[in-house]
């Protein structure tokens, strides 16, 4: 049952007259005085009426015999953008019309789809590395080939990022979501077929087919929080998406030392115990594409948003992939974020990788406490991230909260570095879980925070720059600090990540917030968007009314 905009506490007011407002065009500044400023954001506003006073609306509705509301500040000023009645349309510019907003109950179904399929593929990036040695003596490989298994990862994700998002935003939601989902179960299928010693290539192949399928999963959770739930738990929806990569990372941690122990002298039973690890992750992986084939749906009926809305009633021909792109990169914010997103999670991504490593060096024969350590961590991290997604939904301080949550993390990567060699294991799960609770908690703040800094560039394109900037970090990451910890030990490797997160802390107080979207959801527009006056009088309303143009990508 789809729930209406003003059911949701949206800002446009039933009873206030659209004969009394100011319908929102791009154009140059704006004639009227501005009465509200936008949160964290440049000087732009609501424009009044001009000169018409909180009164003369008032009798105006009276005159209407439409109920009195008693208005906001910024309602006064707003656009009554959208109709009262699920369905019906408001006549735009040029004929263009805008949907109703409003909340469909399909959306949880589609967010546990993704989170499901989304938590298989991490599982499969992480199966490897928390029992790198126990692979290493089955396939008779190095650490290093193990680690590419880890790495392969954000290697495939760096080339095919660009393609990917073109394809998400070209050719939509459910296209992609079923490549991620078909790719994933197919890599799973292929890794069943490599269960002997002499088959690592095999078993590196499926791998490659589900690092290819994270391309299409990665940068889904913003878009899925934006095209399907409402300003109110947008944030909470992108942290549930993101949610569901990190259960997968801790079921990654958690399982494999169980299903596979570490029997080297009996290699039948070794062979048997990874074979039944493969074929019960493809009969999962297989079970939720199917589901993402049956119920998996590109969007919903009505926008649930007014910053939806808009983007929905603009002309896909006057998209440009090449300029979006164009437009993120001159955007210096988004610059900034790009970067300090890349440390902090490639940081995560090469302790993640190199844990048992860690682990095994201080605590010989803990491959199971190894995997219960990285079990805490990203538990701690998915009750982080859900934390930071109320916490925004409630608050909207983005970068206050992105910049205090990188702090803590740096801290937290400080402290798990001291207590490492300490020689008592309980000390490391607790600071583990410290660190998890920020680090991870960090991923959804990103993907938020820059869809706020971009709109109205596609949430897919700054998502998945922010993963392919990720991967990149990882990869150097990795290699840095497993030669780092191969050659000097884990305290060293450590504190190599701890420099660069010290560095990400500056460049996160750099990062100016201008939150788009927001101001968008709320009727504030930026300095640019101007205001066109509608008439009082009942019978010229329909001739002279002048509804929302197309907002072109350079007046956001």
């Amino acid at each position: 049952m789809a729930k209406l905009d003003h059911e949701e506490g949206a800002a446009v007011a039933p009873g206030h007259p659209p004969a009394n407002g100011y319908l929102l065009v791009p154009g140059g500044e704006p004639p009227g005085k501005l009465s509200a400023e936008p949160q964290n954001g440049p000087k732009a506003g609501c424009l009044t009426l001009n000169g018409v006073s909180r009164d003369r609306l008032v009798a105006a509705a009276e005159s209407l015999g439409r109920p009195q509301t008693p208005l906001a500040p910024e309602e006064e000023t707003q656009t009554r953008l959208l109709p009262t009645g699920p369905g019906e349309e408001t006549p735009g510019a040029e004929g263009s019309r805008v949907p109703q907003t409003a909340l469909s109950a399909r959306r949880f179904v589609v967010l546990l789809i993704f989170s499901l399929y989304s938590l298989v593929n991490a599982f499969q990036w992480i199966q490897y590395s928390i029992i790198s040695n126990v692979f290493e003596g089955f396939y008779g490989v190095s650490s290093l080939h193990i680690d590419w298994l880890s790495m392969v990862y954000m290697l495939a994700y760096v080339p095919l990022i660009f393609p990917a998002t073109w394809l998400l935003d070209t050719r939509g939601l459910r296209l992609t979501a079923l490549l991620g989902s078909g790719l994933n179960c197919l890599g799973a299928w292929i890794k069943c077929a490599s269960v002997q010693q002499h088959l690592f290539w095999v078993t590196m192949l499926g791998q490659c087919l589900c690092s290819v399928a994270q391309v299409f999963i990665l940068g889904l959770p913003s878009r899925i929080a934006s095209v399907w739930f409402g300003p109110k738990e947008v944030s909470t929806a992108c942290a549930t998406a993101v949610l569901g990569n990190q259960l997968g990372t801790a079921v990654g941690f958690l399982l494999p030392p169980v299903l596979v122990p570490n029997t080297q002298n009996n290699t039948d039973l070794l062979a048997c115990n990874i074979s039944t690890m493969f074929y019960g992750t493809s009969s999962v992986a297989t079970f939720l594409c199917l589901l993402t084939v049956i119920a998996f749906k590109e969007k919903p009926q009505y926008p649930p948003s007014q910053a939806q809305a808009v983007l929905q009633n603009s002309s896909p021909a006057e998209y440009s992939y090449k300029k979006s792109i164009r437009n993120l990169f001159r955007n210096i914010p988004f610059v900034l974020l790009l970067i300090t997103y890349g440390i902090i999670t490639g940081a995560f991504y090469s302790v993640s990788t190199l844990l048992n490593q860690m682990i095994l060096t201080y605590y010989k024969g803990e491959e199971i406490n190894a995997g219960r350590i990285g079990l805490t961590l990203v538990v701690a991290g998915m009750v982080g991230s859900i934390l930071c997604g109320l916490w925004l939904d409630h608050t909207k301080t983005y970068k206050q909260t992105t910049l205090i949550v990188y702090i803590l993390s740096f801290l937290g990567m400080v402290v798990f570095t001291v207590t490492l060699e300490l020689g008592h294991i309980a000390i490391v799960f607790v600071t583990g879980g410290v660190l998890g609770f920020f680090m991870t908690g960090y991923l959804p703040l990103g993907f938020e925070f820059a869809v706020e800094i971009t709109y109205p560039e596609s949430e897919g394109t700054s998502s998945g720059l922010l993963n392919a900037a990720a991967q990149i970090f990882g990869i150097l990451f990795t290699l840095a600090q497993g030669k780092l910890t191969s050659d000097y030990g884990p305290r060293i490797g450590n504190i190599f990540l701890c420099i660069w997160m010290f560095l990400g802390i500056f460049l996160t107080a750099l990062i100016k917030s201008d939150l788009k979207r927001y101001n968008i959801n709320i009727g504030i527009v930026n300095s640019d968007i101007k205001a066109v006056p509608v008439e009082d009088s009942p019978t010229d309303q329909e001739s002279k009314t002048m509804m929302m143009s197309k907002q072109s990508e350079s007046a956001i």
